[in-house]
């Protein structure tokens, strides 16, 4: 028998709020509700479409709980022997093959969802969600551990654009600030567990480089998509463009430079996430304000 299977006896409290709320928790609620809010809304400001903003939404949300179901499913067991806390199947409060199985089920619907939204639609953002899973499987622990990351976020605009009538391909900058932050993500992501992961056998691009690097490294991608979004559209960026981009690199730069003594420390690593998820913000606003203009 799977002994991730039985219940742990180190979270009776977990136990007692019994399967639904660890199947919630496990499918990492926070990134599911961010993208899945993200997608709807570039969809509803991207153009006319009667249920289209809708397709789309459940395409994502669907894709996203596969994703998150399938990476705390493969990885119980590491996470239940480095007694990661947030981790409901590790804990024990919902049963490894619930999970599993809560993974494949919205895998299949977003595959019918994907493909609602038409051929080429559905297969964008199909690829990926392939991506995703593929990371979570093989490649977390390998140096290309961004690329699964820039495919999915890269994919979000052409799920959007190419759900439109007349199926129209998104704009390059779209994609490619989506990429970006797609890499700037996994950056930020990583970055506060470097140690754990090193100490559990995982080496994707993030742990071989090490905190220090990936700090550093961290601001280029963000700005990188900043830039793309603010000059990448026909036309003159305007004066407000240009104070986003000064201030997103300024923020960038400063979130990821704070020291707490004489050696970085958890606290600088969940510093640099926040700076990430800020700029990240001001990114999101640029992409939603060019909505009508990403097709």
């Amino acid at each position: 028998m799977d002994t991730t299977d039985r219940p742990s006896a180190h979270a009776p409290s977990l136990r007692l709020s019994g399967p639904w709320p660890g199947l919630a928790l496990s499918c990492h609620p926070g990134p599911v509700v961010a993208v899945t809010a993200l997608v709807t809304a570039l969809a509803v400001s991207s153009g006319p479409g009667s249920g289209r903003p809708v397709l789309v939404a459940g395409a994502v949300l669907t894709g996203q709980l596969s994703v998150g179901w399938c990476n705390d499913a493969f990885d119980a067991l590491r996470d239940a022997e480095a007694a990661r806390p947030g981790k409901p199947v590790a804990r024990g409060a919902v049963s490894r093959s619930a999970v599993w199985g809560a993974a494949f089920t919205a895998l299949f619907l977003c595959v019918v969802l994907s493909l609602a939204c038409g051929g080429a639609a559905g297969a964008a953002h199909l690829a990926g969600v392939v991506a995703a899973w593929a990371y979570n499987l093989r490649l977390k622990g390998t140096v290309v551990s961004w690329l699964p990351y820039a495919i999915g976020f890269g994919a979000l605009p052409c799920l959007v654009t190419l759900s439109l009538p007349g199926s129209p391909w998104p704009a390059w900058w779209a994609v490619t600030a989506g990429a970006l932050l797609g890499v700037a993500a996994h950056l930020g992501d990583v970055l506060p567990d470097i140690e754990e992961d090193l100490r559990a056998g995982i080496r994707g691009l993030p742990q071989r480089l090490g905190p220090a690097r990936t700090r550093f490294l961290l601001p280029l991608p963000l700005v990188a998509a900043t830039a793309v979004l603010v000059l990448g559209p026909a036309g003159p960026p305007g004066g407000l463009g240009v104070a986003v981009l000064s201030g997103v690199a300024l923020c960038a730069v400063a979130a990821t430079t704070v020291y707490a003594g004489p050696r970085p420390v958890r606290a600088w690593r969940k510093t640099a996430l926040a700076g990430t998820v800020a700029v990240a913000a001001a990114d999101v606003a640029l992409l939603l304000a060019r909505g009508t203009e990403i097709a």
